[in-house]
């Protein structure tokens, strides 16, 4: 933590507009109205499939059901939005952790009486659920809902398997929970410090190399005594992944994820050919340059994020963070300002890292009858001010999109990630104005180095659990084995110039998307792309562009990612759109060649 930041003045949120505490009344009344609303959907079971021929009585049927279903889902959102929360800044806490899994086995079972609802619409062929919309207009609203739906058809069981995957999924999450558990209660020695995971993590931008040496290698450490455990988790995961998609029929391990985002496969392999064939020209050119300035022949891994040199980097109160935010989000509108600003006036951020609380960031939107509340660990870096920015894009598109309701308010990844890191680009034109010649350099090393980080890592991440799920599917894998296919992968993204010290091989077990949401981080890099493209075209028509963007978050996941861009003439299907992202990054290790 940087002197500037005191812990003290950072803010932490509350909580008690969702509920007080665990023994609020309203969670049990919540509950109970979910599973009331739930039984009273249940009452329609089999009218749906009776009205087929019925185009108008269908579809008042229709829009009776899914409000009803929307309801319920509301009230579970709600109170495990607050478990989640709670939980999240406590992972040392046993209480918190049992209230947290009391309540997935609960909600599992009110939501598990809602299952005949999806499968049931599901039964319906295209053209009767097209007509019943058409027949009863109000029904036509939730079109959108059920294009999403329609898309896991193929893959759906029946009723009996999918009530046995829903009962035994909070047992299966107490895997995920163990692993959060496991890295909150982990602490790193380096030198004199005793850090916490997001300290040790945060120390590897140090300006003194031997202290990001010692936090390096202390988190090794840590790791490595963790990895049984991690592995494990990870291991028994992807096996219990493996047997569900084998019974849905998924064609590769990425499939659910790829439906659920609204993405072409070939999307996906168009975007991550694109980043893999620009690694040369993009991130080893990059290192090998960062090496130079540095005055090293190679760096080590260490040495990724570290600053030009070892004079003290700028750092941000709380304050300033906020003043830049607001001001950058300004700039695009002042409606994106006046949005984000009710975070900071209200307690709804918490910033304050502390013992217990687990490393990351994220904006949880709760459901469209909330507000959501951002989570970040602030420690007075550029790129903390960057991760707010970040979190800040996602509070304001889920405030946007919330009069949509919460089923039509629910955005694929792709699109979501797109508000997040268009915040983080707006504060950066900001930071970038306003630096020195001095500050130039080490400005633009760092957008460069948010872009591999987005963009480069995020795909070799992605490229490292295809290779492991797929390696998965021949049996358990070692923690060893894992940390040579770890190394193998990374080493191929960042090139010769950065060195993989011993230890490395145990860094992917801090990653926790490889447990909670397997496939999830080349949304990352979609997002950043899709950016660097609408970043270009506000800059063709800045006054033009600010209407169409917020129509496109205002939008939701009412609209696929393909009609989301088509108004700013944007194709992600095409390699082309994903090169031409990377060849952006490109010319800016160009400009930073010229400053070497």
């Amino acid at each position: 933590m940087n002197a500037l930041v005191k812990p003290e003045t950072l803010p932490q949120w509350r909580l008690d507009d969702l509920y007080s505490g665990r023994e609020d009344p309203r969670i049990e009344a919540d509950l109970t109205a979910a599973a009331a609303t739930n039984q009273e959907l249940t009452a329609l079971k089999g009218r749906f499939l009776e009205l087929r021929s019925q185009p108008r009585e269908l579809g008042e049927l229709l829009d009776r059901g899914v409000s009803l279903y929307e309801q319920a889902t509301n009230g579970l959102w709600s109170v495990g939005a607050f478990a989640s929360l709670a939980a999240s800044t406590a992972r040392d806490d046993p209480a918190w952790a049992k209230f947290e899994a009391d309540f997935r086995a609960r909600a599992a079972q009110i939501a598990a009486e809602s299952l005949f609802f999806t499968l049931e619409l599901n039964q319906l062929e295209d053209a009767e659920l097209e007509a019943a919309l058409s027949a009863h207009p109000p029904a036509a609203r939730w079109r959108p809902w059920l294009r999403r739906l329609r898309l896991t058809r193929p893959h759906e069981l029946s009723q009996d398997l999918e009530r046995l995957l829903i009962d035994r999924g909070p047992a299966v999450a107490n895997w995920m929970r163990l692993w959060d558990e496991t890295l909150a209660r982990l602490t790193v020695k380096a030198g004199r410090d005793t850090l916490t995971l997001s300290e040790a993590l945060n120390r590897l931008s140090d300006p003194d190399a031997g202290r990001r040496r010692q936090a390096a290698q202390g988190l090794a450490k840590s790791l490595e005594e963790r990895t049984p455990v991690l592995s494990l988790a990870l291991d028994t995961l992807a096996f219990e992944k493996q047997v569900e998609d084998r019974w849905r029929s998924y064609p590769t391990p990425a499939a659910s994820r790829h439906i659920a985002n609204e993405v072409d496969a070939d999307a996906v392999e168009a975007l991550e050919a694109a980043v893999v064939e620009s690694y040369p020209a993009v991130s080893h050119r990059y290192y090998a340059l960062k090496a130079k300035v540095m005055g090293r022949k190679t760096l080590d891994y260490w040495d990724r994020n570290a600053p030009l040199d070892a004079a003290q980097p700028r750092t941000y109160g709380w304050d300033e963070a906020k003043g830049i935010v607001l001001e950058s989000f300004s700039a695009l509108a002042p409606k994106f300002a006046d949005t984000a600003r009710v975070f900071f006036d209200q307690p709804w951020i918490d910033a304050r890292p502390r013992p217990g609380k687990q490393s990351g960031a994220y904006s949880h939107p709760v459901n469209a009858d909330r507000h959501p509340y951002v989570f970040l660990n602030y420690m007075g870096e550029r790129r903390d001010v960057l991760t707010l920015a970040h979190e800040l894009g996602h509070a304001v598109h889920q405030t946007l999109c919330a009069p949509l309701g919460t089923l039509l308010a629910d955005t694929p990844l792709t699109l979501a990630e797109t508000a997040s890191i268009f915040g983080e680009g707006l504060v950066f034109e900001r930071l970038l104005a306003q630096a020195t010649p001095e500050e130039r350099r080490g400005l633009l090393a760092g957008k460069i180095e948010d872009g591999l980080n987005t963009v480069v890592r995020q795909i070799a991440f992605h490229r490292f659990e295809t290779r492991f799920h797929a390696a998965r599917q021949e049996g358990e894998l070692s923690a060893e084995q894992i940390g040579d296919l770890w190394l193998e992968i990374m080493a191929e993204s960042l090139g010769p110039a950065v060195k993989l010290n011993s230890g490395y091989e145990h860094y992917w077990a801090y990653v926790s998307h490889f447990v909670h949401a397997p496939f999830y981080v080349y949304a990352y890099a979609f997002g950043d792309l899709l950016v660097r493209g609408l970043m270009e075209k506000r800059r063709e028509d800045p006054e033009g562009f600010a209407p169409l963007y917020e129509d496109l978050l205002a939008a939701g996941g009412a609209r696929t990612y393909v009609e989301a861009l088509a108004p700013f003439g944007l194709n992600p299907r095409e390699k082309a759109f994903w090169a031409a992202g990377m060849r952006q990054i490109e010319r800016l290790v160009d400009e930073f060649e010229t400053l070497v």
